[in-house]
């Protein structure tokens, strides 16, 4: 009589349980951990912004350094390279002061940066100190704040 190897039922079983165990436990960290890669993307588009309004501050002074409502931040100053699916956008009222001071956002546009929902933003906001340099402080405005960086 021929000896059967094999698996038992039983053993199948018990695999695919840890198997889906697993899966029910990873996929809700590899999600969170997607948001949050594509939120650091925000952050990093708005690098180019920040280095245009920090030169121009050095150059020029603070007052003229105030931050278009297009990419190309401030004035004429080249626009920054920004990733598809992201809007960029300045404001601020003057001088860089606490008071007035530069303010930065980038904006998920569309679907193309899933799993962000569209209009979830970053934004940094610029005051220059009196040594001259602008300081940014940034903060996320989405929807949920766990797949926030901590990005200054």
């Amino acid at each position: 009589m021929k000896r059967q190897s094999g698996f038992t039922l039983i053993e199948l079983m018990i695999v695919v349980a840890i198997v889906a165990i697993l899966a029910a436990i990873a996929l809700p960290a590899y999600q969170n951990y997607t948001k949050k890669a594509k939120m650091t993307q925000l952050v990093s588009d708005l690098g180019g912004a920040k280095l245009a309004v920090e030169v121009c501050v050095q150059s020029d002074g603070a007052p003229s350094c105030i931050p278009g409502t297009t990419p190309g931040i401030p004035g004429a100053a080249p626009s920054p390279a920004v990733s598809t699916g992201v809007a960029i956008t300045g404001s601020g009222g003057g001088n860089g002061t606490a008071a007035t001071p530069f303010v930065l956002t980038a904006t998920v546009k569309d679907t193309s940066l899933k799993p962000l929902p569209a209009n979830d933003y970053y934004q940094f906001t610029g005051t220059v100190q009196t040594s001259g340099q602008v300081t940014w402080v940034g903060r996320c405005i989405s929807t949920a704040s766990t797949y926030c960086p901590e990005a200054n």
